[in-house]
């Protein structure tokens, strides 16, 4: 399934899945899965770490914290991921994909209400104000991302101020306004409460 974690590179003909559509090896063509039960349920738990670029002890511990917050489970824990600071910034067009983001948070060049954070996985609360750096507002790599997704609509749940670059967190996510890839929540949770 086409992940778009490449950034641009998923929108043109060089994206892996267009090009091999199929898994590795001699017989990888002929190999039909069959999955069932669990194999669906880690196939959907693996999909959903991979487009948020999380690894496997910050996806439990995020799940965990997911499980005890008021809600359904599911929902809870891809509004935690959508409101990681990385993801943020992704959705704000100020990177073509979630590593660009995650590195442009780990350079220093954003502002969590006027105060310099380092951390990709800072959860953004509604009402904090994200940022770029008076210092970094000139930097190439973050100037070609916002005109590479000034097409991209910015989600309804926060205000995105692309030419100032900067944006506000207005209330938590949705379900129906996350992502634009299925991913089916309720494995996930029947994988963990295993």
């Amino acid at each position: 399934m086409k992940l778009f974690l490449k950034g641009e590179r998923c929108h043109s003909e060089k994206c892996a899945i267009e090009r091999r559509n199929f898994v590795p090896g001699q017989h990888g063509k002929d190999r039909k899965a069959k999955l069932v039960g669990y194999g669906l349920q880690l196939r959907e738990k693996q999909k959903v770490r991979r487009i948020y670029g999380v690894l496997e002890r910050q996806f439990r511990n995020t799940f965990e914290k997911a499980a005890v917050m008021k809600g359904i489970t599911g929902e809870n824990l891809l509004g935690s991921l959508e409101r990681r600071l990385d993801s943020v910034l992704y959705r704000m067009g100020l990177a073509t994909s979630r590593a660009q983001a995650r590195q442009v948070v780990r350079h220093g060049h954003i502002l969590v209400n006027g105060k310099k954070v380092n951390i990709p996985s800072f959860v953004v609360k509604p009402g904090e104000e994200i940022s770029v750096r008076e210092s970094s507002k000139n930097n190439s790599a973050i100037l070609a991302a916002r005109d590479a997704t000034a097409h991209a609509p910015s989600p309804s749940w926060m205000d995105v101020d692309r030419e100032g670059l900067k944006g506000r967190i207005n209330s938590t996510p949705r379900r129906d306004e996350l992502v634009q890839i299925p991913i089916n929540e309720q494995l996930i949770v029947e994988l963990y409460s295993k």
